[in-house]
């Protein structure tokens, strides 16, 4: 083959490796978009990983979940949370007391400095109280966030399946 020949072969290799990287690239960030858009900052405090779960229906209660991470020096506190979606929205812990489930609503869930906090099933939570329609997958939940020192902030809990063990969705 001659030189003139391999170089046009080399550059356009080169073109279509570019172009391949390329779009496996924006492939990637059309599928992390979801996840990078339920990441919310305020102050030194970083929430995402928000989700809840579909209820059934005529269900008048459901779960919000999440993880608060705290960068900042001084602990701070969730002290209430609201959404359009329920009459009332509580903070709750879930405990095994013997052989029972004991749910229960919290004044305020410490963030440590330096420290996170998941609230997830089966444990700290944020409990919607008086659904205004069931939660189906898909749905985005709007919750209002309060902070004692970094203030409120709005955030999306999207309403996910749940996960079997297995990990078959349903």
């Amino acid at each position: 083959m001659p030189a003139g020949s391999r170089r046009c072969a080399a550059a356009a290799a080169r073109v279509i490796s570019l172009a391949a990287r390329t779009a496996a690239f924006a492939a990637f960030a059309l599928v992390s978009l979801p996840s990078l858009a339920h990441d919310y900052t305020l102050g030194t405090l970083k929430i995402d990983r928000l989700y809840a779960r579909p209820t059934p229906p005529g269900a008048r209660t459901g779960g919000v979940y999440l993880t608060i991470r705290n960068a900042g020096q001084a602990r701070d506190q969730l002290v209430a949370a609201k959404s359009a979606a329920a009459q009332s929205v509580e903070i709750h812990s879930m405990q095994m007391q013997g052989n029972l489930m004991k749910m229960r609503a919290v004044r305020a869930l410490d963030i440590p400095a330096g420290g996170e906090v998941t609230l997830g099933s089966g444990g700290y939570h944020v409990m919607l109280v008086g659904l205004s329609h069931p939660l189906a997958v898909g749905d985005e939940v709007p919750v209002t966030l309060t902070f004692a020192k970094a203030g409120s902030i709005d955030v999306l809990a999207t309403v996910e399946p749940v996960q079997s063990a297995d990990g078959h969705k349903h």
